[in-house]
């Protein structure tokens, strides 16, 4: 087929050129046009149910409300896990499903799902409410409200009605999620003392707050023709309207709302959470993206809504958007990239015009560059994968690559011109001729070699899970180019080695270039030497190969190098029942010393929750965003410098993260933390007591760091137990007095007062100095069927306890999290040190267990798949190599470069990245295993030629050897040098993958190509069997 190809370029020359030309304007129209993105979407398929349940306990929360809602999704079809979090006053159910699963049809599924729970919920709790689809990375933006001038309950009903409003309009939008300052309500405080001087009920003041303020509908009647509308207007946002509403009559006097309640407007109650900017008291907005939205698209068009809304804001009020940005850290990672890819590009057309001192040459071997990069953005284009620093890592790893195919062309096209131009004028071919029989010496070669590159990064689209998200388009980017390359190389090549290199001055005058020549007489010497002690080589060999395997058990494992986004995300979570008041000033207390740090230039506090949001953050628990300023420091000496500061704030769990690597180990694990030690077991209570003795035996495990045990502690409650006997007197039944209760201490939102467009709701409950304690609750008024109204200490018995402040699950089961980070030392070592000190000090009770999660399971899991199916790819290289040479002995002696690869790499790994063998290294080990073998075919399948061409085993070695210095070192430089970049840029935004990437292969190129051209001929001269591989090319050819 090959054959075909190069053949029909050749006839067709000015159509290949032409299509070539169309080829660079379909990538540039592709690259311009395609979405562009930090990461590939990370998000795993997970339906997000939130429930709330107005003051219900958490254990009534977990019987009541959690566990139906986890009973009916748990059977549904692609569920991978169910994990929950039961809280006062909330529910919240993550759904995960696996992979790939569409999440439209995921939230279908829930959605049936939850339709049948609907019946089985108490009342007076809301309907279980799906959370919007988001992304993993959807939070790509902060603003933060503040003003001087106005009250924070004005702040937030801006940042509520009107921020919150036009931002949602906004295509791409998925939520916004104001957080902090007071919720604006209308409130109707009720006096007990005056109602019952005038007997009125708690039922007759509920319902005429409820009729103060509605609409309705008269129909309509016809006049002169004409239908008129009946409207009644009782709709008000007037406190002294409301207030006037009549309760009833009593000897015709009127009692209205205002004789037994005071009218107000005030701060809804309970507050969720506080927040502030820099310090200073505000709102904080979040903004979050859809899945597959163009987040700088999305950035710049929200810009420009917050332009325009900022317009009108009340005077005083500010709009901050230093806080977080996403589109920053997006720009500067893909700038980065296509930085390291244009450096890579240059150092590629160095090397090759110092190998061929040849404009024309080194013009013709560069083209392979635009021309299969276009190819690769086509076919992305077309399959809906974004521009990200991944698929632009691929394509900067294979750059080196791309020109891999091309100079082996244009190298024999050029060898052999020049041997044609050395003949006599009546035995010269014609220039089509020779161009087209040099690319077919060399098709079978630049196949095989691509499709051995192709299959080694097979393995990588078998992984799962947010590896397989983050590796695959880096893989099919990269095989896509490599690919590309091929096609150019059988096409592109050929046409422009026709029209370019016949009439070049170093074809005529046939005389290789300086560097060339030194490098043949320098590399000759040491064949010779080699070739004359071949057991010293061999042997020398056999050692660095032993030591390099010795060495391969101190490997540490990880996952993924941590990420440089220029924003740290600090988790202060303080005890258990701290209110919000107090785990406020603690926060306050943080960001004050944050502030103080040269490196930070501004902070945003979220404290509490928001009554938008999935994050089960109780008021004892801080999210602190903190922009740093990385131009004098690493964000590694930041880290630790903000980690010492916050070490002495006291009785106070302080973890630090940054943004994405946050929600990745969030979705991995559930907890935000690199490794999460998960405890399961049916007890509260012992399941507490387990994780304070994990804590206690794990503690001080070298380069463990911010571990902390799930804050899950008994709080205090107030606890009403019913008097029956008293309550029969009286006609009370528990239900009633606990509705009582609820609607007079919780409060219960009778209507909603409209001004304008807006909506604020209208709560009845008593004044807080009536619902202030365990005496002024037993004080409260209950009406009764009976007729006299009596205080709650007479129907129940109120006394104080504790009980959890919340309660975890995941699978149905109960579990507490001992979570925690790393610091100098790669995951996988310290789980197993982990490991070792619970198995030896923690004794596990029957139908209690643990695992662990986060990383550390998900580097197994992907450690273990790149590892099987790289076995499985090593068999096809060896089926594709017996079938090129039709020889085992030969096919072995290719792969040999393998282990002398190794070599190199895991010299490097050791060297550069502390020993720490994580996904990115391993995918690092791919590429170079892919470059290696690339070099060992183009070797041994010209000492086979040669063979061929009946010359003795030693010439066939000496000869072989030279004629393929140049091939062979020019492709193994153009693609060590192209990686140089990527492999400087250690923590830049953007290489983070790609620098352990591109260390690996260098340092496996390094020690690959030098061995490649000492061994590999020593092995062929000793054990290459001409005889026997003659016999088998002779019986191909006559076949």
């Amino acid at each position: 087929m090959l054959d075909r190809t190069i053949q029909w370029a050749l006839t067709n020359r000015l159509v290949t050129l032409a299509c070539a030309a169309l080829l660079l304007a379909a990538g540039g129209y592709a690259a311009s046009t395609m979405p562009v993105d930090v990461f590939p979407d990370l998000t795993a398929p997970r339906v997000t149910v939130i429930t709330e349940s107005h003051g219900m306990a958490p254990e009534e929360v977990e019987k009541l409300v959690t566990y139906p809602i986890e009973t009916a999704v748990n059977g549904a079809a692609s569920v991978r896990r169910v994990r929950s979090s039961s809280a006062q006053g909330y529910s919240i159910v993550w759904v995960e499903f696996e992979w790939g699963t569409d999440i439209y049809q995921a939230r279908q599924i829930v959605s049936e799902k939850l339709q049948l729970v609907g019946g089985q919920l108490p009342d007076g709790v809301d309907a279980p409410v799906m959370a919007p689809i988001t992304s993993i990375m959807g939070e790509i933006l902060l603003v933060g409200l503040t003003s001087d001038e106005h009250s924070m309950r004005e702040v937030r009903t801006a940042a509520d009605r009107v921020v919150r409003r036009r931002l949602l309009a906004v295509d791409g939008v998925a939520q916004v999620i104001p957080h902090g300052g007071e919720v604006k309500s209308y409130q109707v405080t009720l006096d007990q003392e005056r109602m019952r001087a005038l007997g009125i009920s708690l039922p007759m003041v509920m319902e005429a707050a409820e009729g103060s303020n509605e609409n309705a509908a008269g129909g309509v009647y016809q006049q002169d023709g004409r239908e008129v509308l009946i409207r009644g207007v009782g709709r008000t946002d007037k406190i002294n309207e409301i207030g006037a509403t009549v309760v009833t009559s009593r000897d015709g006097a009127p009692i209205r709302l205002r004789d037994v309640a005071e009218v107000k407007i005030g701060t809804q109650r309970p507050r969720l959470g506080t927040g502030s900017v820099s310090g200073e008291p505000g709102v904080i907005v979040s903004v979050q993206k859809q899945p597959g939205a163009n987040t700088l698209d999305l950035t710049e068009r929200v810009a420009g809504e917050l332009d325009q809304i900022e317009g009108q804001l009340p005077a005083g009020m500010e709009v901050n958007r230093s806080i977080f940005r996403q589109a920053d850290f997006i720009s500067l990672a893909v700038s980065n990239v296509i930085e390291a890819l244009r450096d890579g590009a240059l150092l590629v057309i160095l090397i090759l015009f110092l190998f061929l001192w040849n404009v024309r040459t080194t013009a013709i071997s560069i083209l392979a560059i635009p021309l299969s990069l276009s190819v690769a953005l086509v076919v992305m284009y077309g399959l809906g994968i974004t521009i990200n620093t991944m698929t632009l890592g691929g394509l900067a790893i294979a750059i080196g690559a791309l020109v891999d195919d091309a100079i082996i062309d244009v190298e024999n096209v050029f060898r052999r011109l020049k041997e044609n131009a050395q003949r006599p004028e009546e035995d010269q071919r014609s220039v089509l001729r020779v161009v087209y029989e040099a690319s077919m010496e060399v098709r079978g070669p630049i196949l095989n070699a691509t499709l051995i590159i192709s299959v080694v990064f097979v393995p990588l689209f078998f992984l799962s899970g947010v590896q397989g998200r983050l590796l695959q388009p880096l893989g099919l980017a990269y095989i896509v180019a490599i690919l590309a390359s091929l096609f150019v190389a059988v096409t592109v090549t050929p046409v422009l080695c026709y029209y370019l290199l016949p009439q070049s001055s170093t074809v005529q005058e046939g005389e290789d270039t300086w560097l060339v020549r030194r490098l043949h007489g320098a590399y000759r010497s040491a064949l010779d030497w080699v070739l004359g002690h071949s057991r010293f080589v061999l042997g020398a060999a056999a050692l660095l190969l032993a030591a390099t395997l010795a060495t391969l058990p101190f490997m540490g494992r990880g996952f993924l190098p941590e990420f440089q986004e220029g924003t740290l995300v600090i988790s202060a979570v303080t005890a258990p029942a701290t209110g919000l008041q107090a785990s406020t000033g603690i926060a306050q207390e943080i960001e004050a010393r944050l502030l103080e740090h040269p490196a930070v230039e501004a902070t945003s506090r979220r404290t509490g929750r928001a009554e938008l949001s999935a994050h089960a953050q109780g008021a004892n628990a801080s999210e602190i965003d903190v922009q740093v300023d990385l131009s004098e420091m690493e964000m590694s000496e930041v880290t630790a410098d903000v980690r010492s500061t916050l070490s002495s704030i006291p009785g106070t769990n302080i973890t630090i993260g940054q943004p994405i690597g946050h929600r990745i180990d969030h979705m991995l694990s559930g907890t935000r933390t690199d490794i999460a030690l998960k405890i399961f077991g049916p007890d509260l209570y012992r399941l507490r007591d387990l994780a304070g003795q994990v804590r206690g035996a794990i503690e001080g495990t070298p380069g463990l760091v911010d571990l902390s045990v799930a804050r899950q502690a008994d709080v205090p409650q107030l606890r009403l137990y019913p008097k029956r006997q008293e309550m029969a007197k009286y006609g009370v039944t528990p239900g009633h007095l606990n509705h009582a209760v609820e609607a007079l201490v919780g409060g219960e939102v009778v209507s909603q007062v409209r001004e304008g467009q807006l909506s604020f709701p209208l709560t009845v409950r008593l004044d807080s100095a009536r619902r202030a304690g365990a005496e002024s609750i037993r004080k409260v008024l209950i009406d009764t069927p009976a007729g006299p109204t009596v205080p709650v200490s007479r129907l129940a018995q109120v006394q104080h306890e504790r009980g959890p402040n919340t309660i975890s699950r995941e699978d149905v089961q109960r579990k507490i999290v001992v979570s925690a980070n790393t610091s100098g030392r790669d995951v996988g070592s310290v789980v197993a040190d982990l490991r070792r000190r619970i198995s030896g000090q923690v004794d596990m009770p029957e139908n209690y267990y643990y695992e662990v999660g986060g990383q550390y399971e998900n580097a197994r899991q992907a450690s273990r798949t790149i590892g099987g199916l790289s076995l499985v790819a090593l068999l096809v290289v060896f089926l594709l190599l017996y079938q090129e040479f039709g020889s085992a002995r030969a096919a072995t002696l290719v792969l040999v470069n393998l282990p002398l690869a190794l070599t190199g790499g895991v010299a490097a790994l050791f060297l550069f990245l502390g020993g720490t063998l994580d996904i990115a290294a391993m995918v690092g080990f791919v590429t170079l295993f892919g470059i290696a073998v690339r070099n060992g075919i183009l070797l041994v399948s010209h000492y086979i030629t040669l063979l061929q061409e009946d010359k003795s085993l030693r010439e066939a070695v000496v000869q072989g050897s030279m004629e393929r210095l140049n091939p062979i070192l020019m492709t193994a430089l153009t693609a060590g040098l192209a990686l140089v970049p990527l492999a400087l840029g250690g923590g830049e935004p953007g290489k983070e993958i790609q620098t352990p990437l591109a260390i690996v292969t260098i340092g496996g190129l390094l020690t690959s190509t030098f061995l490649n051209m000492v061994v590999v001929p020593v092995l062929f001269d000793q054990f290459g069997g001409a005889k026997h591989l003659r016999e088998k090319q002779t019986q191909e050819l006559s076949a």
